[in-house]
């Protein structure tokens, strides 16, 4: 996979996160995602936690949202190497998330979001390398209370960890165009849902998902190149169903197949390497998430 692409992917999972905040950000998620063993013999696993703490700005509509998202990867590698894959079994990536939410009127706010992140093996005392942080600003039109309500995201987003370092435009667009249908338009998702009854929800999506981490142990491969990180990117095709258990408490579970997927080292420069993982794959995921 080419920079300007992982540059592309980087972005739109900054996306989610600016979407998720700006619209009915979780109050807590707990989730799991696999990804079976496929044609390169690879398994990927991920395990995410998140919890976020609105707090009202004193007199006004204005929020701030402090937030923390863990998430640890096990990556299983079962075919042979010409290196040695101890470091590639595990991977851990951490989001501090500090957002504000200004309302200036009635249908539009600002979001502006500060994400330090740890990204890292952890196989080694924390260094340089395992810190980065992502920046993301933009105006959220959200129309609710009405026939076919809608929500329009228009930002820009800054990655520092991608080669193309400068700040990418984003558009997230939603509507509720039928009483049981709305559709989404825009990344990291593009799909249709359809709203059964209150409690029940089905959907199809089209998303893009992904990570990229600091090796604190460089791997060198038989050119006798180093590979400092790994990244991985996949687009994906889903469907789901969500339940509604209480207000805003919503249990969901996911099934599909990957478009494309790419994993991959990367040396100093973030020049791809060797790739680790480039065949399709089943995707599955599930969780629990408490709402705004």
């Amino acid at each position: 996979m080419n920079c300007r692409k992982f540059s592309a992917c980087a972005v739109f999972f900054l996306l989610w996160s600016f979407v998720g905040l700006s619209q009915t950000p979780d109050i807590v998620r707990a989730e799991y995602m696999m990804m079976p063993r496929n044609g390169s013999d690879a398994e990927l696993s991920r395990m995410k936690l998140l919890v976020n703490v609105p707090i009202k700005v004193k007199d006004s509509n204005n929020l701030v949202v402090i937030g923390v998202e863990y998430n640890r990867l096990a990556y299983n590698l079962q075919r042979e190497l010409p290196f040695s894959s101890a470091g590639l079994k595990q991977f851990h990536v951490v989001d501090f998330n500090m957002a504000y939410v200004w309302k200036f009127t009635p249908d539009w706010r600002f979001i502006g979001v500060v994400t330090p992140r740890l990204s890292s093996t952890l196989s080694n005392p924390l260094e340089n390398g395992d810190f980065s942080v992502n920046a993301t600003a933009g105006f959220l039109k959200e129309k609710k209370n009405i026939d076919k309500p809608s929500i329009m995201v228009l930002g820009i987003a800054y990655n520092s960890t991608v080669a193309l370092r400068v700040p990418l435009p984003i558009f997230y667009y939603e509507k509720r165009f039928h009483k049981n249908w709305s559709y989404v338009v825009g990344v990291p998702k593009t799909g249709m849902k359809y709203h059964m009854k209150e409690k029940h929800q089905f959907q199809t999506e089209f998303i893009f998902d992904g990570y990229y981490v600091n090796l604190q142990n460089n791997i060198v491969l038989p050119n006798t190149t180093s590979a400092s990180s790994v990244s991985s990117s996949a687009a994906l095709v889903t469907v789901g169903y969500q339940y509604k258990l209480a207000a805003n408490t919503f249990l969901y579970a996911y099934a599909g197949h990957t478009v494309f997927q790419d994993g991959v080292l990367r040396d100093e420069d973030r020049n791809d390497i060797f790739t680790l993982n480039d065949n399709p794959s089943f995707y599955f995921r599930t969780g629990f998430r408490i709402g705004l």
